[in-house]
């Protein structure tokens, strides 16, 4: 067998985490859907205390996963290192770490961005100059 089947073999081998849904908690209901917004780890902390309402937050080592309602995405333009995930779906296994009082799971999206844009430095959208 030659070098580049063995390392073609190997890299087969390799397991990787399936894509999954971060789930609901039991008891919540999610009923405009669910999306999922990812920051770097390092700014979880920051951004919690900045929000308020908070929902259903899921971390793993490197991101803290914010659940909020689908399509939170529309016509925002979320900061370079956010990661944004249509229906919610990581491939990391996060851990849930805060979990709301009431049915929904949700962050609102519009504070979370502010928090995010102010945390991370970036202008929002609505406030960048317009170029002509």
């Amino acid at each position: 067998m030659s070098l580049d089947s063995l390392v073609r073999v190997g890299r087969g081998m390799r397991v990787t985490a399936a894509p999954r849904r971060l789930p609901v908690p039991e008891g919540m209901t999610a009923p405009l859907g669910c999306d999922a917004v990812a920051v770097p780890a390092r700014f979880g902390p920051l951004v919690l205390p900045r929000l308020p309402r908070v929902g259903c937050v899921y971390a793993d080592d490197t991101h803290w996963w914010w659940i909020v309602p689908s399509d939170s995405d529309y016509a925002l333009e979320w900061p370079e290192s956010v990661r944004y995930s249509t229906g919610a779906v990581v491939s990391e296994t996060p851990h849930l770490i805060h979990r709301p009082e009431g049915p929904v799971p949700y962050t609102p999206p519009i504070p979370l961005y502010l928090a995010l844009c102010r945390v991370m430095g970036t202008t929002p959208i609505w406030s960048r100059q317009l170029s002509a």
